[in-house]
């Protein structure tokens, strides 16, 4: 699917509403979808990936299709979903089991707004990549529609509000508790914290899902922070 197009955000929407019944389908179009990303900037076919919090590891599978070395880090045994194959460490993204620079690629989809401290989580990240090497960050910012994930859009009006009505309804306890296994990331503080980084350059800062013009509404402030839904970061180590 070309990237930024109508075809492709619709696509992507309609598998992201059938994530929880059928998520093979929704996480193997988007690891797709992200493998063609980074291909712009060179083809992933010898390279050293590794994939950060990559949960059921198929961008992992994504890679490897394309000829990538790759490697699955998940601190979360439930994630894995009882898919272990070759290559997948349980081990926490904040210290990663892995030489300063042993990776071509550092990736991590939708993991951000699930760690306490994101700045440490992505100096790991950067540590580990090759100078010249490729960072690949996503992350679903707080007040994006889809901030509160499977109980938004209800976190406008309160986290506990929100996360209380899902469990009301649905009759199940919800995955997510703030403070817990996710938190508030905003797309501004994030853009001011990677741009003063002196051991890495932006390539890109972009809306992950728009159909055109993904680059506008990232450097519009406070618009951006609802109007993204979702800011893909890639970054270079620098030399």
């Amino acid at each position: 699917m070309k990237d930024p197009s109508l075809r492709r955000s619709v696509t992507l929407f309609r598998a992201f509403l059938n994530e929880q019944s059928d998520p093979d389908h929704c996480y193997a179009l988007l690891a797709r979808d992200a493998a063609d990303q980074l291909e712009r900037y060179g083809p992933l076919a010898g390279r050293v990936v590794v994939d950060v919090g990559g949960g059921s590891g198929h961008f992992t599978e994504e890679f490897r299709r394309r000829g990538a070395h790759s490697y699955l880090f998940e601190p979360d045994v439930r994630e894995l979903r009882g898919r272990t194959a070759r290559g997948t460490v349980l081990a926490d993204g904040y210290l990663l089991p892995l030489a300063d620079g042993a990776a071509d690629i550092s990736f991590s989809s939708n993991v951000l707004e699930h760690v306490e401290d994101p700045g440490t989580f992505l100096s790991e990240l950067v540590r580990v990549t090759a100078p010249g090497g490729l960072i690949y960050v996503s992350f679903t910012n707080w007040y994006s529609p889809w901030g509160g994930h499977e109980w938004a859009p209800w976190h406008y009006l309160g986290a506990e509000r929100a996360r209380r009505r899902y469990e009301r309804r649905t009759g199940r306890s919800a995955k997510h508790t703030l403070g817990e296994n996710l938190f508030r990331i905003h797309i501004g503080s994030t853009l001011r914290q990677v741009r003063s980084r002196t051991d890495t350059e932006v390539v890109t800062a972009r809306a992950r899902y728009w159909p055109f013009l993904p680059g506008v509404a990232p450097r519009i402030p406070l618009l951006r922070e609802f109007a993204t839904w979702n800011l893909l970061l890639i970054l270079r180590r620098c030399p």
